[in-house]
């Protein structure tokens, strides 16, 4: 099985550098590991990404060097190991609110003694069952992630006990929807955003997991990290393409058309 990038990583100490995919695009992956990602996370909660599309995807990661992480909203047990099956390294669970959802998940993605995972072993992540399944399980469990995302205030008040679930791997915060659900701004100078994640951050440093959030520059980057934050986001394709069509393009075509 291959070794995780973001695992490596965390292994070391060191932050995982994650970028988000809305869109299938075949050249990202590529892109991304010569930029210095560790991984990019397909978001199939907010857009619409086809099971044979994302198996599509999985090997240019593979490819690249860097790793597959899928956002998904589903909590179908079978849905959550067939991503892995395909070679999926990392799952983002979004808005997993108490312990009770955590270990449910924890159980569908981990095979025994931690949980309840089918086995096959003829999937991308065992290589096609072409050396057998001997070491798969206990391979699959030592190097896929379980990452479930806390963005409300039912999930901070419980975040403790999320993170104390056996099997588990990350917490990430969610500001968008944890700000809107606090009824401030998404903004970490915010009070209640920066307690938020007080929060957070205790509560995966007490029960020795990662945790990270979304970064919006180089100064927060360095305050996430700082905090003991090593799963950090920053940057996808609809912020590259944004940046450049409203920046570079737009000005380049003006000075041209003077």
């Amino acid at each position: 099985m291959r070794s995780s990038s973001i695992r490596s990583r965390l292994r070391l100490g060191q932050a995982a550098r994650i970028a988000f995919m809305y869109y299938p695009t075949a050249m990202m992956p590529a892109y991304a590991a010569k930029a210095g990602y560790d991984a990019v996370c397909i978001d199939a909660e907010h857009n619409t990404w086809e099971r044979r599309e994302i198996g599509r995807m999985v090997p240019l990661h593979r490819l690249a060097g860097i790793d597959c992480m899928v956002r998904t909203g589903s909590r179908n047990p079978t849905e959550l190991y067939r991503l892995l099956e395909d070679g999926v390294t990392a799952l983002l669970c979004p808005l997993v609110n108490t312990p009770a959802e955590a270990a449910t998940l924890a159980q569908a993605v981990r095979f025994p003694p931690l949980g309840q995972r089918g086995i096959d072993g003829a999937g991308m992540d065992n290589d096609y069952y072409v050396n057998g399944t001997t070491g798969y399980a206990a391979a699959a469990n030592a190097e896929t992630m379980l990452i479930v995302q806390i963005e409300t205030p039912q999930a901070v008040a419980c975040v403790d006990q999320i993170a104390a679930t056996k099997g588990l791997d990350g917490l990430f915060i969610g500001p968008g929807d944890l700000a809107l659900r606090l009824g401030c701004a998404p903004d970490w100078a915010e009070p209640k955003m920066q307690e938020a994640q007080a929060a957070v951050a205790a509560a995966a440093a007490k029960h020795g997991i990662a945790w990270g959030r979304p970064a919006g520059s180089a100064t927060d980057i360095s305050t996430l990290a700082r905090m003991g934050g090593q799963l950090i986001a920053y940057g996808s394709d609809f912020s590259a393409v944004k940046a450049m069509m409203l920046s570079t393009y737009s000005q380049t075509l003006a000075e041209g058309l003077k």
